[in-house]
């Protein structure tokens, strides 16, 4: 009679495969519940539901729980006996029966750190050289712990680990290092490819010639270990080798496996008419079904192959992206979607050297119509039997959650901010108040004030009453001698038109400030046109720079009065001797603010 279940621990083992997909249904029980209660105790916890809770608020005990659960006991040549009747007595087989140029697989299942998968390579390596090993075999390493597996890709390990192998072999196949570490060789470490892969849930790999599997099936029930080994069964050549540990028996399993050393545990397969095909899937049932199913899937979705090859795109993604049949087959880094709208090889490399999917979420595309929308783009490494095909690219389009996702956020901070608002509002009202008892006192006062003011202002008023009537007597004045100033200016200017020369008139700074009609017809300039300029720039036929010497003597006082004759042109264009008499202007205190100069025709 099987025992009687703990429904506390089977929930708590539910929970482990839900959260983290570590399905340890098929594990001995009594086995199983040693190795959680071992970790309970460490934490200090004694009954199974309060662990579960513990898991739940320390997702990191989950490595802690694993690493115990999972006893990862190998080593290098472990039972060497076995090892030595594997190389002398089996490999010489399979290797014999094969034809040239064909592959040797070898699954190592349970493989922890990889003791056992290194070991297998070196001695086919041993017994068909390193060339062919590289050539033709591959050896297929899977366990269910990443942990273990990330050591056994770093293939590097202790002295004391590597102990166990011969010498002439340690130094063939390792490479010292410092801190007495030793590598596997490089050759040997690409022959081994390392995967994660449950024995009971996953897919067996197939078409192997040699399968090990070392003190790995001990842990699991009866009905587990039935289905391992069809498994096994299914996966192996028809003239495979089954290598088991020595804690495991196939006693129950002639039908299936025949002994070929029962002491080193080491089995054949026996052919079963029909039981293959009960295990193999459904492939090719139906290829246009699932044909269909990839191209009218509701998200895009490409697919790249190892070689960096476009080899496949669905309706939606060649709709979205612009792709057509002569995309198909092209490198993909040729194509636009390569780097738009986010750069996917580096993330395609990324993916397949992690061996997991990696996801950017809610990146813009801008669409032809300047339309924005939003992606989740998703990378998924392609594996089959632990080797690496391929790369499919998802494109969700998550622009409705995103605009959903960003009206929530700004209705959010539009109610944070009106309630801020509300809350100034109040404080402010307050505030106000206050203001409005002060505002009341001071108006009180400021009324008080404006009644002086007014009083101020009359006083004022009149004030300026008696202003205005001064500035009507001033202007009254200014219009007198305004009056007077027009009757002297008419009269300079009589006096200035009826002399028989040309008269200019020029301020200190030489600028022109009276021009005579006789100095408009002899050089051809209006007054109007050289009022307020320098003298000196006058564009005329007098050679005005032979004149400055004697202008600036008459100002300067140094002289009374200048006179000299100089060649010119007048405005008709005739030469003529000029005589030109330079006066100066005399004010009130003796200072000289300009100068006359009188221009007559000297042959007249």
């Amino acid at each position: 009679m099987a025992p009687e279940l703990d429904p506390d621990f089977e929930s708590l083992v539910d929970y482990v495969r839900d959260n983290r997909g570590f399905d340890f249904t098929g594990y001995k029980r009594a086995s199983l519940m040693r190795r959680f209660q071992k970790r309970m105790q460490e934490v200090g916890i004694e009954r199974f539901p309060d662990y579960q809770d513990y898991l739940e608020v320390h997702p990191d005990e989950f490595t802690s729980l694993f690493n115990t659960i999972l006893i990862n006991v190998t080593s290098f040549f472990r039972d060497d006996g076995s090892w030595d009747f594997l190389t002398t007595e089996v490999l010489p087989k399979f290797v014999e029966g094969k034809r040239q140029g064909d592959p040797i697989r070898v699954w190592c299942a349970g493989c922890a750190s990889g003791e056992e998968a290194y070991t297998l390579a070196i001695i086919i390596a041993q017994s068909i050289g390193v060339p062919e090993l590289l050539k033709n075999v591959k050896i297929y390493a899977t366990d269910v712990d990443e942990e273990a597996l990330a050591h056994a890709r770093a293939s590097v390990y202790s002295a004391r680990a590597v102990e166990a192998v011969p010498s002439g072999l340690r130094e063939k196949y390792f490479d010292e290092r410092d801190e007495g570490q030793f590598a596997v060789k490089p050759e040997i470490r690409r022959t081994v490819i390392f995967g994660r892969h449950d024995l009971v849930s996953d897919a067996p790999i197939s078409r192997v010639d040699l399968i090990s599997c070392r003190n790995t099936l001990m842990y699991f029930n009866a009905d587990a270990q039935s289905k391992i080994y069809r498994n096994f069964h299914f996966a192996l050549q028809a003239q495979g080798y089954l290598f088991l540990g020595k804690s495991e028996m196939l006693l129950t399993r002639t039908s299936m496996f025949s002994p070929i050393d029962l002491k080193r545990r080491v089995f054949s397969r026996v052919s079963a008419p029909g039981e293959r095909e009960q295990l193999l899937p459904r492939i090719g049932l139906d290829e246009r079904l699932r044909r269909e199913v990839f191209e009218s899937a509701t998200i895009a979705q490409v697919v790249v192959d190892a070689g960096g090859t476009l080899i496949a795109a669905n309706g939606r993604a060649r709709a979205e992206f612009g792709l057509g049949d002569r995309d198909i087959a092209r490198p993909f880094h040729e194509l636009e979607l390569s780097y738009r709208p986010v750069e996917l090889r580096s993330r395609i490399e990324l993916s397949a050297s992690e061996r997991r999917a990696n996801k950017e979420t809610a990146v813009v595309l801008a669409t032809a119509s300047g339309e924005q929308r939003y992606m989740d783009i998703e990378v998924v490494p392609l594996y089959h039997e632990g080797e690496f095909l391929g790369t499919s690219v998802l494109f969700t389009d998550v622009s409705q959650s995103v605009e959903l996702q960003n009206e929530l956020e700004r209705s959010r901070r539009e109610l944070e901010t009106a309630y801020e608002e509300l809350q100034s509002t109040v404080e402010e009202l307050e505030t106000t108040n206050e203001e409005l008892q002060s505002t009341n006192e001071e108006l009180e006062t400021t009324n008080e004030e404006l009644q002086s003011t007014n009083e101020e202002l009359e006083t004022m008023n009149e004030e300026l009453q008696s202003t205005n009537e001064e500035l009507q007597t001033i202007n009254t004045e200014l219009m007198d001698r305004t009056g007077q100033l027009n009757q002297t200016n008419v009269f300079l200017e009589s006096i200035l038109g009826s002399m028989q020369a040309g008269v200019i008139v020029l301020d200190r700074e030489l600028i022109v400030e009276s021009w005579n009609g006789l100095a408009e017809d002899m050089w051809g300039l209006r007054p109007e046109e050289t009022r307020q300029k320098n003298f000196l720039g006058l564009d005329i036929g007098l050679p005005v720079e032979q004149l400055r010497k004697p202008i600036r003597d008459v100002l300067a006082g140094s002289v009374d009065s200048a006179e000299l004759t100089v060649e010119a042109v007048n405005r008709r264009g005739k030469r003529f001797q000029c005589k030109v008499t330079a006066s100066p202007l005399t004010g009130d205190d003796g200072v000289r603010p300009g100068v006359i100069l009188m221009m007559e025709n000297a042959e007249a």
